[in-house]
């Protein structure tokens, strides 16, 4: 058994007879009374996400996942297509596994799913990608005031704000974690 201290983002612990993995959580120190941590905790089964705090020094049952690389290649209207890259064997994961992170999916990308046995419990890509913009409005020289954006679509389909001087075909460095733009790619 750890406890609250053992505690950090994208772990996957049991409560209340619920798996549940930690979205975010802060250890607060108050002036007055004991410390705690506030959790963000999202239900793997149904999505749904609660906030719990745990009294500094609780204890907390962890799962034991397994981690497998593994290459996305598509998805259909029913889920997204990944293959081992060791047996070639193919697995389907359902949009509800792979959620918002289907913003940043491009055929040919490595992610980490966790199994729980034979049970697929997350997908993890890395905190940057590169995509190429598919669809901005020219920028217009002089109409560069401070810190100015406008709409873009990469090739994903997702819409992001990105600086005035990016065009279609540039490739852009994008942060998974906040589907922020980070920079333009030399890639």
């Amino acid at each position: 058994m750890a406890t609250t201290a053992d505690i950090k983002n994208g772990a996957v612990i049991l409560h209340k007879n619920k798996r549940m993995k930690v979205v975010e959580f802060q250890h607060v120190k108050p002036g007055k009374g004991g410390a705690f941590v506030r959790t963000k905790l999202k239900d793997i089964i149904s999505g749904k996400i609660i906030d719990h705090t745990f009294n500094a020094g609780a204890r907390i049952e962890y799962i034991r996942v397994e981690a497998k690389k593994m290459q996305y290649l598509y998805h259909d209207d029913l889920s997204f297509i990944f293959m081992d890259e060791d047996t070639f064997e193919q697995l389907n994961v359902s949009f509800e596994i792979v959620g918002e992170q289907k913003n940043f999916l491009i055929g040919g990308m490595n992610a980490d799913l966790l199994f729980d046995g034979d049970e697929i419990l997350d997908v993890r890509i890395p905190p940057h990608v590169i995509l190429e913009v598919e669809d901005t409005e020219p920028g217009f020289k002089g109409n560069t005031a401070q810190g100015a954006t406008k709409p873009a679509t990469v090739e994903t389909g997702y819409e992001l704000n990105v600086p005035l001087f990016i065009n279609i075909g540039d490739k852009l460095r994008i942060d998974t974690r906040t589907g922020d733009y980070v920079e333009r790619s030399k890639e």
